[in-house]
């Protein structure tokens, strides 16, 4: 099943890039071994409409045009589910092995997501009440995914 993280925004040069780069690279390296392939991260502009619901309604049409016929949509927000790393690997799972061929994590802009987007997403994930800065999203959803396919592989980096 192959990965593709579509955030709103661009990550600048900075250790937190540097952390989430090495995430990704240590995804990207253990991933195929349990069926998951990272294909990269797709980055677009903050929208520049009047308002948030003009902001938000612009990014969800760019997400929606990127996304592949049966591709599974989760995404991050804070009003999401709060789900534990065992869990969130047992689900990515369940989706590979159910046949799922792609999978699209999506980090909102500052002013969240679309309602439609939530409407459509397969799980709206979150990564606890607080809210975080966008850059720190993508270190810890680099870290998360590089957790799940340890967990899948039985490999001891995670430890309950």
């Amino acid at each position: 099943m192959k990965i593709t993280v579509h955030a709103v925004g661009r990550m600048k040069t900075g250790p937190e890039r540097e952390l989430a780069d090495r995430y990704f690279e240590r995804f990207a390296k253990s991933g195929p071994a349990v069926g998951l392939e990272f294909a990269g991260i797709v980055e677009i502009p903050e929208s520049r409409g009047q308002s948030a619901d003009e902001r938000r309604r612009e990014e969800a049409q760019k997400l929606q045009a990127q996304l592949q016929a049966g591709a599974v949509l989760i995404l991050l927000d804070e009003r999401g589910k709060s789900l534990s790393s065992e869990d969130l690997a047992s689900r990515i799972g369940q989706l590979r092995d159910g046949g799922r061929k792609a999978l699209v994590v999506a980090i909102g802009g500052a002013d969240g997501h679309d309602s439609s987007l939530r409407e459509q997403a397969d799980l709206v994930l979150s990564f606890g009440a607080l809210t975080w800065p966008h850059q720190l999203v993508r270190v810890m959803l680099s870290e998360q995914l590089y957790r799940i396919a340890t967990i899948l592989s039985g490999h001891p980096y995670h430890r309950s």
